[in-house]
């Protein structure tokens, strides 16, 4: 280490009064800064970063300060990303409405990525205007890839969703996608982290675009959109998002597991073997996405629903229901239930599922995203988890009325309690046999067993 006779002070816009070792100091980078100090950073303007960024390309684009209330959970994460973060810039480009809507699958995923592909370059401008200004900024991926080391828990960066509500970019739909009051929900979302305060802000639109139409409940292939607001995250993710993250796993693990050729082909068909090698190929395919296709909402989208809803059903929401096609479901889900009554001509493939958690905290987490409300209906039941071990907490599950809640300070009595060492029961959850864990003691049951079986094949379990 030099010592302070060796040091030398650092002039200009390098950290006043910090002395670094003299070698450095005789660097001719150091000497022309210190002749020519850069300024700082350039003030940024709402105006400016609209101007710049529709010059990108971006349709629409909105500003929220990280101080916002409604950035509170995502705060942690983006301060990862970009340390010392104030603003966040959620911009919007449109798709094109018909290659979503076609019941050409491969025509609408195309059009997905295209998209994907211009809303990313979009934002990397963004951040390339900034950075010449002398700002610090970074733009996450709009969609994949994403911080796969966190999976199955939260991979994704920043919600550009939640960003773009509170911009006031448009208002979550039914369906849980975003609806923007003139573009419809035919549009791709992506947030630019920045250092720069912009002080003009964005704020939620004071209406929702949502026409309250229910096309989305009526396309939905396996049931996930209900039209009281419920939402079926397991049966959506299971079949629309087959090819990407958990699906692909569940694929992976069916080769692994084949004894050969033809027990592969017992296990996939053809078809879905070529559809793996085009989304690796090409990207990933959606199965559905029929719920953002058929939605009418926008005042660019609106006008040929209102003019003719008979009209507007037949070009585009019968063709998608009408579609045969393969519908990946849950053995005993709610999306089986559905389908094969709503739908008898599409053919149903039972899958199991690939979301794993990586604690028990993830995985009580995860309960209301996957629990089957169809199955619970008529079942009430309580369940007390108590993990030790690597993790050590406790949690009460009820269903009652068909709604699963969840508590850590719930005392009252139950039907069932659960004592598990936390490392076995993630084991049981992968899909490791419980009898081992029970006779090591490191799983413990005490109540109604038979309830408990309910209640787990309530959670998608």
């Amino acid at each position: 280490m030099a010592t302070r006779e060796e040091q030398a002070p650092v002039t200009g816009d390098l950290v006043t009064e910090e002395r670094i070792p003299a070698k450095m100091a005789r660097h001719p980078t150091v000497q022309r800064l210190r002749r020519h100090p850069a300024g700082a950073p350039e003030a940024v303007t709402a105006a400016w970063l609209r101007e710049v960024s529709l010059a990108a390309g971006v349709d629409d684009v909105g500003f929220v300060s990280i101080e916002r209330p409604e950035m509170a959970e995502e705060r942690p994460y983006v301060e990862e990303a970009l340390p010392g973060v104030r603003t966040l810039i959620s911009i919007v480009v449109r798709m094109n409405r018909d290659n979503i809507r076609s019941p050409a699958r491969s025509v609408a995923n195309r059009e997905f990525h295209q998209t994907s592909e211009l809303v990313d370059e979009a934002a990397r401008e963004i951040v390339q205007a900034l950075a010449q200004r002398g700002h610090r900024a970074v733009n996450p991926s709009m969609a994949f890839p994403m911080e796969m080391d966190r999976y199955p828990g939260r991979a994704w960066v920043v919600s550009h969703k939640r960003v773009a509500v509170a911009a006031g970019l448009g208002q979550m739909g039914l369906h849980r996608n975003v609806i923007h009051p003139r573009f419809g929900n035919f549009i791709l979302l992506a947030t630019v982290l920045t250092d720069a305060r912009v002080e003009e802000e964005g704020q939620p639109v004071d209406y929702n675009p949502c026409i309250d139409c229910k096309l989305c409940v009526a396309a939905c292939p396996v049931g996930a959109i209900h039209p009281d607001g419920h939402f079926d995250f397991s049966g959506c993710s299971t079949h629309n998002y087959r090819e990407f993250m958990g699906g692909f796993i569940n694929w992976v693990e069916a080769i692994a597991d084949s004894k050969n050729g033809k027990d592969y082909r017992d296990r996939v068909s053809d078809s879905e073997t070529a559809s793996m090698w085009q989304s690796l190929s090409y990207k990933p395919n959606y199965k559905a996405a029929y719920c953002l296709a058929v939605c009418p909402a926008g005042e660019d989208v609106l006008s040929p629903f209102l003019r003719s809803r008979g009209a507007f059903m037949d070009q585009v929401l019968r063709p998608l229901q009408q579609k045969e096609e393969i519908l990946y479901v849950l053995a005993g889900s709610d999306a089986e239930a559905y389908a094969r009554k709503r739908f008898p001509h599409k053919r149903l493939q039972r899958v199991t599922t690939s979301m794993r958690p990586r604690s028990v905290k993830g995985f009580l987490g995860a309960m209301p995203r996957f629990f089957q409300r169809g199955r619970a209906k008529d079942l009430t039941v309580s369940v007390r988890f108590s993990f030790t071990g690597a993790e050590q907490l406790t949690s009460t599950a009820r269903i009652v009325d068909g709604a699963l809640s969840l508590a850590e300070d719930d005392v009252a009595p139950v039907d069932v309690e659960v004592t598990a060492d936390a490392n076995a029961w993630l084991e049981i959850t992968r899909g490791r046999s419980p009898l081992k864990a029970m006779l090591l003691g490191r799983l413990r049951l005490r109540g109604d067993r038979k309830q408990f079986k309910r209640f787990m094949r309530c959670i998608g379990r």
